[in-house]
């Protein structure tokens, strides 16, 4: 290696020796850093920025959590309730605070990472409506001796936008141009109100129990609750003792889907553009009217469904398995919540006489509780489930794929679809929609799909927060953490790999349905498992795998309905199919008589 200096008789070399070279490039990369700083630090001087402080009415103590910045060129609703992964969303950029002090300030400007747009100066020059919220965190001290700063889940479901004791501002119309110097300032002056807990009713129960394993495991009082759905008759019949069955769902304060009421008949109609029907909210109140009644008819099958409340730091709901991460919620609701209901309502209390279904997460979380808990449960019906198979984790393969976010190809850069309409027309890419979910938290704490996917399924990484399963940013894949994915939670291949131990716990227990244009490409890891499971034998599966052409999520099983439809009748549909297997696969002597009246 040499450098070349022009002089006045052409061009002198001048070696470099080896013991020199490594020292040189040192110096140049500090050199180059150097400039990036400061770079930075002149940027974030200059240009449009907004200072944003808490007063101490709103807080008098230091607060911790994630700093947004929203905004939005409509007004249809508040900033903070428009940032979504679809094509209509508006934006939000993010920074993290960590005892932040009322009536400091702190910046946000170009350097802050953003979504849609990554930065402040890519925004165009308009008129927006302006918000901004603190997200607000807690600190942890876990039994595995990591110590972690996440958002509490307060009653609301881990909303963001919503949820009780974060601080906001009241939106504001301003025309701003991130190419001039500008500073502007915002105060959190409000706090999201408390959240209202539902009533019980004669027939649905709300049960909330401390939780002695996630107490343990995260190092302050855990809970989990149901809300329990009560048979017609059920206090009319004291000696009935009722089979059980776990709906698993995303959060919700109460059961929803049921309704004791006709349709309210002031309801202003409202226009669903998953669905593209005008007045759906009317319909939504027809069919859980309509599954009040079929509750209640001479007819229908006693039993008592319950919808798990397992919000944590880290989503809606826990998956309900357990979690280097999360903890055990898996044992937390077989093991002391699903005792505590059965004994409190009286639950028939065995495993012939339970089943589990749900969509989505719930489907997901019905087919693995179905698998952990093999003989805890008579089978589950698995709704347009999250990838059941990693080979398929929605478009991404990762045990073999270098990249979440791009196709493999030496000269194209072609982004991976995330999400589609039915038209199988693209709205949203992986990257995008994992650079929302960095936009709004740093380190898993989104709140979101993604991120609840990797906090479940991960390792612990050496901070104490999950270990990422790729780079949020660039979409590197971790093949070591794809390894640890696969031999704890990919249930395609658990049930590849155990068939000889799970198959004769699992016959006539399995059943997944899918539409063939789901809006999330979970039809692709349904495909995969479909594979394996119509050629098992010794023993043959004996269950049903099944699809709907063009069906979008989340497509249940139901041919003869629309999924705007079909998805209001989880409860009619699998009721009978469940009263069918219990009276196949009953033990002799089983109580088959206290409930049927």
């Amino acid at each position: 290696m040499a450098i070349f200096a022009k002089t006045g008789v052409g061009r002198v070399a001048f070696p470099i020796f080896p013991e020199e070279r490594e020292e040189m490039r040192r110096m140049i990369r500090v050199t180059i850093l150097c400039l990036i700083c400061f770079a930075s630090s002149a940027h974030a001087q200059t240009g449009l920025r907004f200072r944003i402080s808490f007063p101490p009415s709103s807080s008098a103590q230091p607060l911790d959590g994630r700093l947004l910045l929203l905004l939005s060129n409509n007004d249809k609703s508040e900033p903070r309730f428009q940032i979504t992964e679809d094509l209509n969303t508006q934006q939000v950029f993010g920074v993290d605070v960590d005892g932040w002090r009322p009536n400091e300030w702190t910046t946000i400007d170009a350097s802050a990472f953003g979504y849609p747009r990554r930065s402040l100066a890519d925004v165009p020059a308009g008129t927006y409506w302006v918000q901004a919220v603190l997200h607000k965190y807690e600190t942890f001290h876990r039994a595995d001796g990591h110590t972690v700063k996440l958002p509490m889940d307060r009653g609301e479901g881990q909303k963001w936008n919503r949820a009780p004791g974060n601080l906001y501002s009241t939106p504001v119309k301003m025309t701003i141009d991130p190419r001039a110097d500008r500073v502007i300032e915002i105060k959190l002056d409000r706090v999201m109100p408390p959240i209202e807990p539902p009533k019980d009713t004669k027939f649905i129960k709300h049960v909330r129990i401390q939780s002695q394993l996630l107490t343990k495991f995260w190092g302050r009082p855990m809970y989990i609750g149901a809300a329990v759905l009560l048979p017609a008759g059920f206090d009319e019949h004291p000696e009935a003792r009722y089979p059980l069955i776990v709906f698993h769902d995303h959060f919700t304060p109460t059961f929803d889907g049921f309704r004791e009421t006709p349709p309210d008949p002031d309801l202003k109609p409202e226009y669903s553009e998953r669905f593209r029907i005008e007045g759906y909210n009317r319909i939504v109140q027809e069919y859980a009217y309509q599954f009040y009644k079929d509750w209640t008819s001479p007819d229908f099958p006693r039993f008592i469904i319950v919808k798990i409340q397992h919000a944590n730091p880290y989503y809606d709901d826990s998956y309900a398995v357990n979690s280097a991460n999360l903890g055990p919620y898996g044992d937390a609701i077989n093991y002391e919540l699903i005792p505590y209901i059965e004994k409190r309502f009286r639950g028939i209390g065995q495993g012939w006489a339970r089943f589990t279904y749900g969509g989505s997460t719930g489907g997901w979380e019905a087919l693995a509780t179905q698998i952990f808990y093999p003989e805890m449960y008579n089978g589950c019906f698995a709704a347009c489930p999250d990838p059941i198979d990693f080979r398929a984790y929605t478009t991404v393969n990762i045990y073999e794929d270098e990249n979440a976010y791009y196709m493999p190809s030496y000269w194209k850069r072609i982004l991976r679809p995330g999400k589609r309409n039915y038209l199988n027309q693209i709205v949203a890419t992986v990257e995008d929609m994992n650079h929302m979910e960095l936009a709004l938290g740093t380190h898993g704490r989104s709140g979101g799909q993604w991120d609840i996917w990797q906090a479940v399924f991960s390792p612990v990484g050496p901070d104490g927060y999950p270990k990422p399963i790729w780079d949020k940013l660039t979409g590197k894949i971790d093949h070591e953490v794809a390894q640890y994915w696969r031999e704890h939670y990919d249930l395609g291949y658990i049930l590849r790999r155990d068939w000889a131990k799970l198959g004769p716990k699992l016959v006539g227990k399995i059943h997944i349905y899918v539409g063939e244009m789901d809006n999330y490409f979970l039809n692709n890891a349904v495909y995969l498992v479909e594979d394996f499971l119509k050629q098992t034998k010794d023993p043959y599966y004996a269950g049903e795998v099944d699809y709907e052409p063009r069906a979008e999520h989340c497509w249940n099983g139901d041919h003869t309905r629309p999924n705007a439809i079909s998805r209001l009748r989880y409860n009619q549909m699998y009721v009978p199919k469940i009263l069918e297997r219990i009276e196949k696969t009953a033990p002799p002597g089983a109580d088959l008589s206290s409930w049927r009246y």
